[in-house]
Formats: C-alpha cells, structure tokens, sequence
C-alpha cells in the first residue's frame, strides 16, 4: 500500500474512532436531560435560526431522513415545532419550544465542565490546533467531492 493511501486509512479510521468517542461523551451529557446525541445535534442546530430538515442535514452531515426522522420525534415530544417556511411551502422550518430550549440548558453546564477537562489535557493551543486540522480536514474532503473539470 502505497503512503497516501496509509495515510487516507488513517485518517479515516482515526476520524471513526473519534466519532464513536464523541458520540459516547454526547450520549451521556444528554442523556441525564432526557435527550440522545441525535436528539441533542438536530435541537442544537436550530437554536440560533429555525432551519428546514435539508438545511440540518446539509449543515450537520447527516442524511435528510434521518433528520426527518429525529425532526418528528422532537416534535412528536414537544421539544421542537415546524413553522412555515416563507422561503418554500413544502420544507417546513424546525424550531426549538421552550421545553426544547429547557432540555438544552439542562446539558449546558456538564458540557461546560467536560469542555473545561479536554482543553485542560490539551491546553487551548493544543485544541485550537486540532480544530484547525479538523476544519482543513473537512475542507479538503469538500473541494475533493466538487465535480472535476476534464
């Protein structure tokens, strides 16, 4: 195998493994607010804008049913609410209701704390550098996805 193609495979199994920590430490942050990650993710996206179900996918990584999926369940538990989109009829907007809002504050000081303990084993330098090298990570992925000119 070549050194690039070690490379991507590192990375890649790096970036799973990272994902499954992530997703663990999220799991029990929301979990005591009567939440799960997912939950927690779609929630958290709209918290500043109502967004439709495409707009989360597309701004999360995710796919745009299971978003949909997660959207209904929220709503289903009155944690969020479709509104109208003035921008398209059809693609509703998810937002969070109060209790929804109240879920997320519920989680905001243990994730506060744990925030504190990773950038004290890193230092803030050390995690700033690794969400820069996260973020050049992604980006390559992206320019790589764009269709190429002949």
């Amino acid at each position: 195998m070549s050194e690039s193609a070690e490379l991507l495979s590192g990375m890649a199994l790096g970036s799973f493994r990272l994902n499954g920590q992530f997703l663990q430490v999220a799991e029990g942050l929301a979990r005591p607010a009567g939440m799960t990650a997912a939950w927690w993710q779609v929630l958290g996206a709209v918290l500043r804008e109502p967004l439709s179900v495409a707009g989360i996918a597309r701004d999360m990584g995710m796919t745009r049913q299971g978003v949909q999926r997660i959207a209904d369940l929220l709503v289903e538990r009155g944690l969020a609410e479709y509104r109208p989109n003035p921008a398209h009829r059809r693609a509703k907007l998810l937002q969070p209701t109060a209790a929804g809002r109240d879920a997320i504050a519920k989680i905001v000081p243990a994730h506060q704390e744990f925030a504190d303990r990773l950038v004290g084993e890193l230092g803030v330098e050390g995690a700033r550098d690794c969400l820069d090298t996260l973020r050049r990570l992604s980006t390559a992925l992206d320019r790589l996805e764009e269709p190429q000119e002949p």
